[in-house]
């Protein structure tokens, strides 16, 4: 098994011209390191200050280099996108084509926030990225696939509409696939359209699996997608972190509107994530909140695509300090700096609970309950 090394000491230099490089220029260019990762991508983490490989890359990315499929078992936040995108982005700047990857996610969010590492990564070398998703206009998103992408990420119901009814789109030259969440895509009901992307893209591939948890489905989706894979874990199994700081309020329901305002008020500077239970009620707390004078935006499944990500965006640039949503942020989106979680509505599965709290590894959530 190859050690992998994300940053060796020997840099890749810059090229001189200040056009960019293109694909077959890094091929020629690129050198290959020993320790596994090439020195390009190693330097790409480098400017995005990637100082060391987490545990899901450590065990992950050495299988990956070498060729073999993968099922990973880790949770939000473990780094889980630099151990598909690394193998992936080597393997295209040996063999550059288009089309050559396909990442599939349960959420819009999560395929924004992933197609942004892709780039990052891919910055220096022409990579081209398409998001697929809903919420987006089919017309605009055909002609960016026609572009022909190096690399695709999308949610599996939008990329069914286009594969059905988008003229000259296919992946029957696809090489890598990876499905992220799994457990949630299958959780959302996507199988239907699994089946019939797994159907048209070729059987001779890479492909990539990672899952929060190992259901029966997924155990499936395993079986019927991955070739003889490496199983890496890395999975703490709905634990949450040892300095997580959990409080929770036992309070009469009719007060509950009430109690949230006060711990807002008393806990005001600290940026917040408040968890709802629905649509509806992600936007009811957040137009309180808004009245009350407080800087809160909602997010939810009913919004629109831009205005999800606009929300998202706001809050993660800290122009608003308080997140209002339901399950669609706690799992797989990356925001850098939570300082409280309150859980409105407390979830009715454990798992649920751990994957919210996550966002937060140091500050005490609270959750408010009748």
């Amino acid at each position: 098994m190859q050690k992998v090394v994300l940053f060796p000491k020997k840099k890749l230099s810059e090229p001189k011209s200040s056009t960019g490089k293109d694909l077959h220029e890094v091929r020629k260019m690129r050198q290959q390191s020993q320790e596994g990762v090439c020195e390009a991508l190693c330097e790409a983490c480098s400017r995005l200050d990637w100082k060391i490989p987490t545990k899901i890359q450590i065990a992950a990315l050495p299988h990956a280099l070498s060729g073999r499929d993968v099922i990973g078992l880790a949770e939000t936040g473990s780094g889980k996108t630099a151990a598909f995108a690394l193998p992936i982005l080597q393997s295209l700047l040996d063999t550059p084509q288009k089309h050559f990857g396909l990442v599939l996610t349960p959420t819009r969010e999560l395929a924004f926030q992933i197609a942004q590492q892709f780039e990052a990564l891919g910055a220096g070398i022409g990579l081209v990225v398409a998001v697929i998703v809903g919420g987006v206009d089919m017309t605009t998103q055909a002609l960016a696939l026609a572009k022909r992408p190096h690399i695709i990420v999308a949610t599996p119901g939008r990329l069914v509409d286009h594969l059905e009814n988008t003229k000259g789109f296919n992946l029957r030259a696809l090489k890598y696939l990876v499905m992220d969440e799994a457990d949630r895509i299958l959780n959302m009901d996507f199988e239907v359209e699994l089946d019939k992307i797994l159907r048209v893209i070729p059987k001779d591939r890479r492909t990539y699996l990672f899952s929060a948890t190992m259901t029966k489905k997924v155990a499936k989706l395993e079986r019927a997608s991955l070739k003889d894979p490496a199983r890496v874990e890395v999975s703490t199994r709905y634990k949450t972190v040892d300095k997580l700081r959990q409080h929770y309020l036992f309070i009469p329901f009719k007060y509950k509107e009430a109690y949230l305002v006060y711990l807002l008020n008393e806990l005001a500077g600290n940026t917040a994530i408040v968890f709802c239970a629905t649509c509806n009620g992600a936007m009811q707390v957040a137009m309180l909140l808004r009245q009350l004078g407080m800087q809160a935006v909602p997010l939810h499944g009913q919004m629109g695509q831009e205005k999800r990500l606009g929300s998202l965006n706001k809050f993660k640039s800290k122009v608003k300090d308080i997140l209002v949503c339901t399950d669609v942020a706690s799992r797989g989106l990356d925001i850098p700096h939570v300082d409280l979680v309150i859980n409105y509505d407390v979830p009715s599965q454990s798992k649920d609970y751990i994957h919210r709290v996550r966002l937060r590894h140091s500050f005490p959530p609270f959750y408010a309950s009748n």
